[in-house]
C-alpha cells in the first residue's frame, strides 16, 4: 500500500483525524473546539467550530518573513504593446491594507456584504482579500454580466457598497463597465457608496454616491490589523451562473473553505516552490476564487492574471504568455481547449512550451479528442493532465488524477482524500459495476462544501441531500471503470429517454465530438410521437464541407460505434455557434425548448454571450 492509498483510507475511516491534520498547516488565532459538528444528511455540517482566524493572515501575512518580496501576482494586460505588472507578497499586503482601510472608512463592518463587479485586473484580487481582511462578505459578479443581472445579484445579497471600474477590456472591445453600473443602481436603493477603479483619464467627474479610489488609497495607511472571525462565518457567496434556472447564493465558510481550498490547490497540482500557476478562470466564478486566488495564496504561490481574451490579437496569445512568464501549471477549461483547437496548428506549432509541467482542466468533461490535443500540442506529450471535477457548492475539486497517477483521457480520475462517493439508481441503491451510470452522490461531509443558500433556509437542503436520504446528491451523471476512475455524463436533467433507454447527453456530444470535422456540438431530447424522444444534434464544425450529407452519415456511424445500436441521431442542425453563458456552459434548455416549440422568452438570457445565436438557429431548425 503506497502513501497516497494510506491517506486517502485514514481520510475515510478517520475524516476528523485527517483534517485536523491538514488544518495545522495554517495560521489560527484560536483552536478549534471540535473538528466537524452538525448533521451531514440534513445539510449543516461546520467545520472547525469554536475556532477564530483571518484567512488573510494566511494568504499573506504569514509569508512576510520568507516570501515578501518574492512575486505573488504577475499581471498581463489585455494589450501586448502594454508593459506587465508585478506584485510581490509584500507589496500585495500593502495594497490589500490600504483597501481595507477605505472600506472600514466608509463604514463597512464585520458581515456587511460587498459586491465587487470588476474585470481581470489585480485591484479584484486585492478587493477580494479586503473584504476578508476585516470581515466582510464579498460577492463577486462576473463583468460580464448585464446591469440588471448586477442589479439582481446586489439586491439578494443586500449589499451596500460596491466596487467596480470605469471601463474595461476584452480584445478589440472596450467595454464602458461604468454604463452597467449606472443602469444597475437605479434598481439599488440600498447601495450606500461606490468605488471605482479609474483607468480612463476622460472619466467624468463622480457623482454623489461614487468615490474615485486612486487619491483614497494613496492616502490610507499600509497597515491594517486583521478582524478576527469565527471559522463558521461566511466568507462569500457566489451566484451560480443560471445556466439551470434562477441563479442561487452559494455560501462558503471562513475555515472550512481556507483548509480545502489550501490542501486541494497542494494535492492536485502538486504545487512546489517558486513554481508559477496560471488558471484562466475569471474571478466571478468558483475556480477564480479557488485556485486564481485563494488556493494558491495559501499555499504562497506565484500566479498569473490576464485581461484579455485567449485569441486577442492572435489565437497564439495563451501560449505567448505561458512563454512569458514560464508558466508550469495550466489550469483552462475545455471549451477553451476546443475553441483553440479549432484554429489549428499554425498559431501552436512555433511555441516550445518547455516550462510547462502540468495541465489542467475545469468546467465540464474534457472530451478524449480535445484532451490527446491538449496533451500533444500544449503538453507536447510530456504534461500529465488533471481533469478535474467540482461545483460551486463544493467549493474545490472533489474528483481529480492526482500526484504520480497518470490520467485517463475521458476521465476526471478518482475521488479526492476525504470524499467518499456512491453511484446511486433511480430506486437510490448503490451502483457498484463498472457498466452502468448513475447519480454522483457524496456518502459523508468535506471542508470545502457550501454552508447554505443565501435568503433560502431550507433550499440547501432540498436541493442537495432530499432526494437520497444521507447523501449529498451532485445532480451529476457518472460511471466508475475497474481501476476507479470516474467518467462524467453531464446532468441528471440532461438526459434523453429515447424508447425507455436513458441515454446521457455528454456520452453523446464526446462521441460527435471525436470526429475530426468537429469543434463541439450539444444533444437535446426532441419530441418523438413513436419513441417518446429522438435525439436532435447541433454540430459546430471546423471546416466547411459541401458533402454535408456525407459528413452526417459519418457522425451517424460514428456514434452508433461509439456508444451502440441504440444511439440513433435523428436529426443533424450544423450551426456556427452554440448558445453559451459567459463562464463557457452550453444552455441545453434554450435548445431543448427550440426543438420542442416551446418558448425561451421566459428564461433568463443575461447570462448569454450572444443573444443572436439563438435567432441564427430558430432559422435553421429541422423540424
Amino acid at each position: 500500500m503506497n502513501n497516497s492509498q494510506k491517506e486517502y483510507l485514514e481520510s475515510i475511516h478517520q475524516p476528523e483525524k485527517f483534517w485536523k491534520k491538514q488544518a495545522e498547516s495554517f495560521l489560527w488565532q484560536k483552536t478549534y473546539k471540535k473538528i466537524l459538528e452538525g448533521k451531514f444528511e440534513k445539510g449543516t455540517s461546520r467545520w472547525f467550530t469554536g475556532a477564530k482566524l483571518n484567512i488573510t493572515e494566511n494568504c499573506l501575512d504569514r509569508h512576510l518573513i520568507s516570501k515578501s518580496n518574492a512575486i505573488a501576482i504577475f499581471w498581463e494586460p489585455n494589450d501586448p504593446k502594454e508593459k506587465s505588472i508585478s506584485f510581490t507578497y509584500g507589496e500585495l499586503y500593502k495594497e490589500v491594507c490600504r483597501m481595507a482601510n477605505v472600506l472600514k472608512k466608509y463604514n463597512v463592518k464585520k458581515g456587511d456584504c460587498i459586491c465587487i463587479y470588476l474585470p481581470m485586473i489585480p485591484q479584484a484580487v486585492i478587493s477580494m482579500l479586503a473584504c476578508a481582511r476585516i470581515g466582510a462578505i464579498h460577492n463577486v459578479v462576473f463583468v460580464g454580466f448585464s446591469a440588471q443581472s448586477l442589479a439582481d445579484r446586489i439586491n439578494d445579497s443586500d449589499c451596500k457598497i460596491l466596487i467596480t471600474s470605469d471601463i474595461g477590456y476584452r480584445g478589440k472591445k472596450k467595454i464602458i463597465i461604468k454604463k452597467n453600473v449606472d443602469e444597475a443602481l437605479k434598481l439599488c436603493p440600498k447601495v450606500e457608496k461606490v468605488l471605482i477603479f479609474n483607468s480612463d483619464s476622460n472619466f467624468y467627474s463622480p457623482l454623489e454616491k461614487e468615490i474615485l479610489l486612486k487619491n483614497e488609497l494613496e492616502q490610507a495607511s499600509p497597515i491594517n490589523i486583521p478582524e478576527i472571525v469565527k471559522s463558521e462565518d461566511p466568507l462569500f457567496v457566489l451566484y451560480t451562473s443560471g445556466s439551470t434556472g434562477k441563479p442561487k447564493g452559494i455560501i462558503h465558510s471562513v475555515g472550512g473553505y481556507m483548509v480545502y481550498a489550501g490542501y486541494t490547490f497542494k494535492k492536485v497540482f502538486g504545487y512546489k516552490e517558486k513554481e508559477i500557476f496560471w488558471c484562466t478562470a475569471d474571478f466571478g466564478w468558483i475556480t477564480g476564487h479557488t485556485y486564481g486566488v485563494y488556493g494558491p495564496l495559501l499555499e504562497g504561490a506565484t500566479i498569473v492574471l490576464y485581461e484579455g481574451v485567449p485569441t486577442y490579437p492572435t489565437p497564439s496569445r495563451y501560449w505567448q504568455i505561458i512563454e512569458k512568464f514560464k508558466v508550469n501549471i495550466f489550469y483552462t477549461a475545455p471549451t477553451v481547449i476546443r475553441y483553440l483547437e479549432s484554429f489549428g496548428l499554425s498559431y501552436i506549432k512555433n511555441f516550445k512550451l518547455k516550462s510547462l509541467r502540468l495541465l489542467g482542466s475545469v468546467g465540464e468533461p474534457l472530451n478524449v479528442e480535445a484532451w490527446n490535443w491538449y496533451h500533444k500540442n500544449v503538453g507536447k506529450n510530456k504534461c500529465n493532465i488533471v481533469d478535474t471535477w467540482w461545483q460551486t457548492e463544493t467549493g474545490g475539486i472533489l474528483i481529480s488524477p492526482q500526484e504520480n497517477f497518470k490520467s485517463a483521457p475521458g476521465s476526471v480520475g478518482l475521488n479526492m482524500p476525504g470524499i467518499d462517493i456512491a453511484i446511486l439508481d433511480n430506486n437510490g441503491k448503490e451502483i457498484k459495476d463498472s457498466k452502468n451510470f448513475g447519480s454522483l452522490c457524496i456518502k459523508k461531509p468535506w471542508p470545502g462544501m457550501s454552508v447554505g443558500i443565501l435568503n433560502e433556509k431550507n433550499k440547501f437542503f432540498k436541493t442537495y441531500f432530499s432526494k437520497f436520504k444521507g447523501y449529498y446528491v451532485t445532480g451529476d451523471i457518472t460511471k466508475r471503470d475497474k481501476k476507479g476512475n470516474y467518467y462524467i455524463f453531464g446532468r441528471m436533467d440532461d438526459v434523453i429517454n429515447v424508447s425507455g433507454h436513458r441515454l446521457g447527453c455528454a456520452e453523446i456530444e464526446s462521441a460527435i465530438n471525436f470526429h475530426p470535422d468537429v469543434v463541439e456540438s450539444s444533444v437535446v431530447a426532441c419530441p418523438d410521437l413513436i419513441k417518446g424522444s429522438s435525439i436532435y444534434s447541433f454540430v459546430v464544425m471546423r471546416n466547411e464541407r459541401s458533402d454535408i450529407d456525407v459528413f452526417k452519415k459519418e457522425l451517424f456511424e460514428l456514434v452508433k460505434k461509439t456508444i451502440g445500436n441504440i444511439v440513433q441521431l435523428e436529426k443533424i442542425q450544423i450551426v456556427k455557434n452554440l448558445p453559451k453563458t459567459r463562464s463557457g456552459k452550453i444552455v441545453r434548455r434554450i435548445l431543448r425548448k427550440l426543438v420542442s416549440g416551446d418558448s425561451y422568452k421566459d428564461e433568463d438570457l443575461t447570462t448569454l454571450i450572444d443573444l443572436n445565436v439563438i435567432d441564427e438557429i430558430k432559422k435553421g431548425l429541422c423540424i
